[in-house]
């Protein structure tokens, strides 16, 4: 009885560790373009693929230089960028980065923006970092938005843009208390510079 006991046991262990084996080997299914999408608004999309042990690789750089998808071209670029499960290559990370954005892709325009900002893998240039940050805020990129606010009130984009910019973050949403306060901090940093009927032409509702 006892060694019968013991044949079962050491059977469902053999069991486990086989299924548990399985499922190690288990091809890792490619993102979704919401799923991608996702992953790249809350910066987890490269911390996934390092969690998917690197078996998309191929797949991700087919859709960013075959296929052209930004979301895609996107994280190609990052991965590029940082050596995240390919050689660091800089150079061509940034020039995927370009291709998204110049497809639109509101992350693309905010990162290269927020690079072109701090200097970082290009020559900072808060100018450049402007006009980026600036079509990432038109498509309603809030973390844009911000860091366009902050340039503008550092002296730096035209005048005729705190309006714009004012508007914006005066209908920003957002249950996140420092990005709350944040918003607050800028608009009334805005709002030095501005003409008192700019802000209040500013205070309108988004046309939705």
């Amino acid at each position: 009885m006892h060694l019968f006991k013991s044949l079962l046991i050491c059977f469902a262990l053999a069991s486990a560790m086989s299924a548990h084996s399985a499922d190690e080997i288990k091809a890792v299914q490619l993102y979704s373009q919401d799923e991608l999408l996702g992953l790249i608004n809350k910066n987890e999309h490269l911390s996934r693929v390092v969690l998917d042990n690197c078996q998309l690789v191929q797949d991700i750089q087919a859709r960013a230089e075959v296929l052209k998808i930004p979301s895609y071209q996107f994280l190609w670029g990052d991965m590029l960028a940082w050596g995240v499960c390919v050689d660091s290559d800089p150079e061509r990370g940034v020039h995927f980065m370009h291709q998204a954005a110049e497809q639109g892709l509101s992350a693309g325009l905010e990162q290269l923006g927020r690079y072109y900002s701090q200097g970082k893998l290009v020559q900072q240039d808060k100018e450049k970092a402007v006009v980026f940050l600036r079509e990432a805020s038109v498509l309603g990129h809030l973390k844009a938005q911000i860091q366009l606010a902050e340039l503008f009130i550092e002296g730096y984009g035209s005048p005729y843009d705190y309006e714009d910019a004012y508007h914006w973050l005066y209908n920003a949403i957002t249950a996140d208390k420092p990005t709350h306060a944040k918003i607050a901090q800028c608009m009334q940093g805005l709002e030095k510079l501005m003409h008192p009927k700019a802000v209040r032409n500013a205070r309108r509702p988004l046309n939705f």
